[in-house]
């Protein structure tokens, strides 16, 4: 079992730099922007095998869920602001 989790973690880890390719690539802000949500959300699914491998799931359910959350709240407050900002551009 411990096999398969350290298997699928690492397949997440190569999804993470995959998705920092998008990052520095991205033919918008937007595009870079949920690239850099994916990147979170993969980081929030290593954190989980990485409980379960270690088989402290209760603790790292914990980090998992609050780095979900800070996640979640700086990327929809950048998209916000970017957005805002973009119109400030377009309206000037």
């Amino acid at each position: 079992m411990t096999t398969v989790l350290l298997a699928s973690a690492i397949y997440v880890a190569l999804l993470i730099g995959v998705n920092f390719y998008r990052v520095a690539a991205g033919p918008t802000i937007f595009d870079r922007l949920i690239a850099v949500g994916l990147i979170g959300n993969n980081a929030v699914l290593l954190i989980v095998f990485m409980g379960f491998i270690y088989g402290r799931a209760d603790m790292f359910l914990d980090l998992a869920i609050t780095y979900a959350i800070l996640n979640f709240v700086g990327v929809v407050a950048l998209g916000k602001y970017l957005e805002a900002s973009q119109a400030e551009e377009e309206g000037a």
